[in-house]
Order: C-alpha cells, then sequence, then structure tokens
C-alpha cells in the first residue's frame, strides 16, 4: 500500500482494523511531488499494489481508494466491509460515493490534520456550513435507518453503532472527515443525537483509538510530516494553532 494522508488513510484504516496483511511503503507525496510515480500510474495515492505468488512478475497495480475499497471487500468476503443487508448497502455505497466525490469545501479549506487543533473563531463560510450540515444529516440518517432496517428484518444483533451496522466502508471513509470537525472545531448545531453517539463511537473505538497513535509518530517524522498543512489560519485574528491533547475525549 502506498500511504500519504487523507484519501490513504480510509484504506489503511480498513486494513489495520480487519488486520488485513499489507506492507506500506510511505510516501510524502505533497512535499515531493512525483514520487509516487514508480508505483501508482496515476501518480496519485492510495495505490494498492497485489502480487500474485504464482506469478508475482505481473502485480495488480489498484488506484483510488473507493475502487481499493471495492477490491478489498470482494476478495474477503467474509467481513462485514459492506452491510449484510442489501437494503443497508445500497445506502453505505450511496454514501460512501457522496463522500468520494463530494464535500469540497470541506476537503479544500479544512486540510487533514490528526494532531492539530484550532481554537477561537475558524472562519465557517456559507458553502462550508452547507456541507457541514449535510454531513450530519448524512450520519444521523444512516445510524436511525439502520436501527430500524435491523429491526424491521429481525438482525439487531448486527447493528454495533456503526453508521450501518458493523464497522465497513463507509465508517473508514469518513473516519478522516471527523477528524476536522476535532481539529476546526467545526459546529456541531444541527447535528442529531444518533449522529453524536456514532461520533463519540468513533472516537472511543479501541482499534481507530490505536490507529491514531501511529499518526502522531508520521506529524513527527520529516519524512511524513506536511508543514503546509500547519496553521492554516495564523492571518486570522483570534485563531490559535496547536496541538491536541492525546488523552482528549470526544464531548458533545
Amino acid at each position: 500500500l502506498i500511504v500519504s494522508q487523507g484519501w490513504t488513510a480510509r484504506i489503511e484504516t480498513l486494513l489495520e482494523y480487519f488486520s488485513i496483511p499489507y506492507k506500506p511503503i510511505i510516501l510524502n507525496v505533497v512535499v515531493n511531488k512525483g514520487s509516487a510515480l514508480p508505483y501508482s500510474p496515476t501518480g496519485f495515492v492510495p495505490a494498492l499494489i497485489v502480487t500474485d505468488p504464482t506469478d508475482p512478475s505481473a502485480p495488480l497495480t489498484i488506484t483510488d481508494s473507493l475502487s481499493i475499497a471495492e477490491y478489498l471487500a470482494e476478495s474477503h468476503p467474509n467481513l462485514p466491509l459492506w452491510p449484510k443487508d442489501a437494503h443497508l448497502r445500497a445506502l453505505a455505497r450511496s454514501a460512501v460515493a457522496e463522500m468520494h466525490d463530494g464535500f469540497r469545501e470541506l476537503r479544500n479549506v479544512y486540510g487533514c490534520n490528526f494532531v492539530g487543533q484550532y481554537s477561537g473563531p475558524v472562519p465557517v463560510s456559507e458553502k462550508a456550513k452547507k456541507e457541514i450540515a449535510r454531513m450530519l444529516k448524512i450520519w444521523g440518517d444512516a445510524r436511525k435507518t439502520t436501527v430500524q432496517r435491523l429491526k424491521k428484518i429481525g438482525d439487531e444483533s448486527e447493528d454495533e453503532g456503526y453508521l450501518f451496522g458493523r464497522f465497513g466502508i463507509a465508517d473508514a471513509f469518513f473516519w478522516v472527515v471527523l477528524w476536522r470537525f476535532r481539529t476546526y472545531n467545526l459546529p456541531l448545531d444541527t447535528a442529531t443525537p444518533e449522529a453524536l453517539a456514532w461520533m463519540k463511537k468513533m472516537w472511543e473505538d479501541p482499534s481507530l483509538l490505536k490507529l491514531g497513535e501511529s499518526y502522531w509518530k508520521q506529524v513527527d517524522d520529516p519524512e511524513s510530516s506536511v508543514p503546509a498543512y500547519d496553521d492554516v489560519f495564523k492571518d486570522v485574528p483570534g485563531v490559535t494553532y496547536g496541538r491536541v491533547p492525546e488523552d482528549w475525549k470526544f464531548e458533545a
């Protein structure tokens, strides 16, 4: 797996969460432009290189996070990467597709930064507010619908509190967005109790907490740190930037 930040974290999360063996190749594609080209035909990350033991001379290279996630789901059908129920599976795919192709304002203005934390009047444009409201609605609706659906089909044991029941691709894709709410102190005033409960569930998940420890190490490593993502609102009066406490707890 070619590892960098943002989109790569979604795939890394799936691999780590489900203990799928892989070997990471860590590249700083933001600082070192073109460094992924020897591994990825597009030059973008993530890229998953799969080697067939029977024919190691012809590896399969998969680019794009959603394509990789689908490959993992197909090659590991025993894992709950997508919901078992077709109804919830369709909703999960729709949510992931919207995340994959949307929320441009959130992704471009509020960069991926797991360890940073801003306080003060962080600017939030009207466009960003609409995207935040939509994001929170997706989370709240997913949880509410999942509870109702699993109860209706008599499969409530499948509900472990994640977006569509058990932890899967949808949770991994929205995991990196969840960081932004903490890092930039984005407003939660439109969040339903269901959305807040999912956020708390994610922040307290033991596997994700363990994964977060590795992010702290990456940001202190000159080979993987991205200074351009630090203190992006330094010119905004009243906004201060620092690091989130390592013992931080989510409170709604």
